[in-house]
Formats: structure tokens, C-alpha cells, sequence
């Protein structure tokens, strides 16, 4: 069964790098949707048709971005973004959501919005980060590298290994300039299955220039190349 993953889009300053960072995972054969979080319902009837039709124009830009216009989309109704996809994400068995980095992130470098800093405490479902510009690099780049940051009981070494071999990239020992994505366990006091973050673990974000992936305590996320939904 493919590992599911939703990217949470609104359209805004950023928000591409998600998408091109769904793109990453579903090249790795994971099942990826996207999705929009709207926070309040219209009065009217027809106040509330067009706020839900521009919504769902806005997701079908989103899959069209992503390479796979049959791709999953969601409309959420909830006052608060992180909410409002931790509750998606457990209706629908999701794995993990994509963020893209906060709307004044310098290019090359990864910073946690308020959305996703939210899900790193206490979560259930990974997060995954998106660098500033992401969107902007060549696709035939690819991924080259893949870093897990961690021990042996956590989640993150089993799952880059299956991104590396997804990707066909290697496994690089250390976090270095080379690195395009990065693999970080929970901290190890964590409640198995829940993502929680170490200081240490979240100035290494700070400081990245490469996606980031944080997987709950003592979860792997499975990746496989796939052609049924592939994207190119």
C-alpha cells in the first residue's frame, strides 16, 4: 500500500516549493494529494459557492503543478490550518503533510511556519518542509542525497533508505551542502508514534538548505517506484 501524503496548499508565497516537494515523494511512489484549508463558511448560498468553487480552482492549479490532475483534492472548512489537516490527514490514513517554508524564508533555506510548527509537537502524522525556491530548480536535478538524522530505534534510517532506492539516490553519513533531503527522527523520549522535535534536531532545520522530513517516534514510511499515478 502506498505511503499517502497530503500537501497543504493555499497559493501564496511559497506554497510551489510544497507542491514541487509532493512532486519529490510521488516520483518515490507515494500516493499524494493536496489539499486547502478554508476557515469560515459563507452566510449565503451563493457567497458560499464561489468561496468553494475558487477553492477547488485553486487545488485543481495545485494537482495540474503537481504533474497528476487526477490527483486527490481536499477542501477542509476549519478555523485553524494545522487543525483542519491533522484531522484530514486522520480521516484519510495520511502519512505525512507538506509544507512549504514561511513566506520570508530566504532562498535555499528551510523555516518552519506556524502551521507546521504546530503538527512537530505531538503529532501523529510526519511533516515534511520544502526549501525556499524549491520550485524554481531544475526537476532534472532530482535527488542525489538522502541524510537520516537519528538512532537505530527510530523511523528516519528505514525511511531513507526507501527514499534512496525510490530516488535511486545514496545514503549520505552526515548533513553536509550536498544533502537534498533530510531524514529526522523524533526525539527519543517521544511517545512511540507521535513527532516530536529535539533542540537539537530543530536548529539543524534552521540551518538546512535541503527538504526535511520528520517522521514520528519509531515510524518508517514505506516508498517504492510505482507507475500507476506516476508523475513525471
Amino acid at each position: 500500500m502506498s505511503t499517502k501524503i497530503i500537501v497543504s496548499y493555499d497559493g501564496t508565497a511559497n506554497e510551489d516549493d510544497a507542491i514541487a516537494l509532493g512532486r519529490v515523494f510521488a516520483r518515490a511512489g507515494a500516493d499524494v494529494s493536496v489539499a486547502y484549508v478554508r476557515h469560515s463558511v459563507e452566510p449565503d448560498y451563493s457567497g458560499e459557492t464561489l468561496a468553494q468553487n475558487e477553492a477547488e480552482a485553486l487545488l485543481g492549479r495545485a494537482a495540474e503543478l503537481l504533474g497528476n490532475p487526477q490527483a486527490a483534492k481536499h477542501v477542509v472548512t476549519d478555523r485553524s490550518t494545522p487543525e483542519g489537516l491533522r484531522a484530514l490527514a486522520q480521516a484519510e490514513g495520511a502519512d505525512a503533510i507538506v509544507f512549504c517554508s514561511d513566506s520570508h524564508t530566504a532562498k535555499g533555506h528551510v523555516a518552519v511556519g506556524n502551521s507546521a510548527e504546530r503538527l512537530l509537537e505531538g503529532g501523529s502524522t510526519a511533516v515534511a518542509i520544502a526549501p525556499a525556491g524549491l520550485a524554481e530548480r531544475s526537476p532534472e536535478a532530482g535527488v542525489r542525497q538522502v541524510v537520516a538524522i537519528g538512532d537505530a530505534n527510530g523511523g528516519a534510517e528505514a525511511t531513507a533508505q526507501a527514499l534512496a532506492g525510490a530516488l535511486g539516490a545514496s545514503i549520505a553519513p552526515v548533513a553536509n551542502q550536498d544533502a537534498d533531503l533530510l531524514v529526522v527522527d523524533s526525539r527519543t523520549d517521544a511517545e512511540q508514534g507521535r513527532v516530536s522535535i529535539s533542540s537539537s534536531a530543530s536548529h539543524l532545520i534552521e540551518i538546512a538548505t535541503c527538504a526535511v522530513l520528520v517522521v514520528p517516534r519509531g515510524v518508517s514510511l514505506s516508498f517504492g517506484r510505482t507507475t500507476a499515478g506516476a508523475v513525471a
